[in-house]
């Protein structure tokens, strides 16, 4: 069994649990569940540089535990201050010491689309995260199937979400509606054996199409990757680890959007 398998368990008896717990109608009365939502897609559409998903994680299964300083509200206020396109909140618990608290108290003072990271396989985590206060879901092409895809899209749509469809490879293509899926995700990380390969958004961006916003994901850490992709058909990069690993994320985001200018 791999770590995917293992997490895809582990969510079902989420599920389970979730189910047990809540009905969709009670989800209704949480805080974010009639809030407006803001657009991932739009920030990204309108930037003429590569734009920046930066991201809140804790922790992996291949890294173990990222960031021991880790203040989720400050993380946020510090994104938020420096403009990125979104913030991307890990809500997984067991893998990557994630919470959907963290999801529900960023809400509350954001300023910027907000991007619940977690491995969704059912409806009722889509209305968690709007009752939570995300705008974007994360859909994983590699834990779900076509049909999934649509269901989960479909539920994301009824709510004003916004989806973020990651893809792994040129095989998964089969699962996007162009017409329906606005934000794609390639994954440079193959998520059997975690190793990263830039190439693979390279390679898949040629064959999306182009009224799609494209995000790079994983492996972006230094100036020469961000280059790599700069003048492909890339929109955006979703960058995690290299600023949880950063002793003054500040600055460091300062330096990563000069190397996401499009004109330097």
């Amino acid at each position: 069994m791999t770590i995917l398998d293992e997490i895809v368990e582990v969510k079902k008896e989420e599920v389970k649990k979730l189910r047990k717990d809540f009905t969709l109608s009670r989800f209704s009365d949480f805080q974010f569940f009639g809030s407006d939502t803001l657009s991932l897609y739009e920030n990204i559409s309108n930037d003429n540089n590569l734009s920046i998903i930066a991201e809140i994680k804790k922790a992996s299964p291949s890294k173990g535990i990222i960031r021991e300083e880790f203040n989720y509200l400050d993380i946020a206020k510090i994104y938020s201050e420096n403009e990125v396109a979104g913030i991307s909140v890990l809500t997984d618990i067991n893998f990557f010491k994630g919470s959907i608290d963290y999801l529900n108290e960023i809400a509350k003072i954001k300023t910027t689309p907000l991007l619940r990271k977690d491995f969704i396989i059912d409806e009722y985590q889509v209305y968690e995260a709007k009752a939570n206060g995300a705008d974007v879901v994360l859909l994983i092409c590699e834990i779900l199937s076509e049909a999934q895809v649509e269901e989960l899209t479909h539920a994301a749509s009824e709510l004003d979400l916004e989806v973020l469809l990651e893809l792994h490879s040129v095989e998964q293509l089969n699962k996007v509606n162009f017409q329906v899926q606005k934000i794609i995700g390639i994954n440079n990380r193959d998520l059997k054996t975690f190793k990263v390969d830039i190439n693979n958004s390279i390679e898949i961006s040629k064959l999306i199409s182009r009224n799609a916003c494209v995000v790079g994901e994983s492996g972006f850490n230094d100036k020469t990757s961000v280059d790599k992709v700069k003048n492909e058909k890339i929109d955006a990069l979703l960058v995690g680890e290299h600023f949880m690993l950063a002793q003054n994320i500040s600055d460091e985001l300062i330096k990563f959007k000069e190397w996401c200018n499009r004109e330097s």
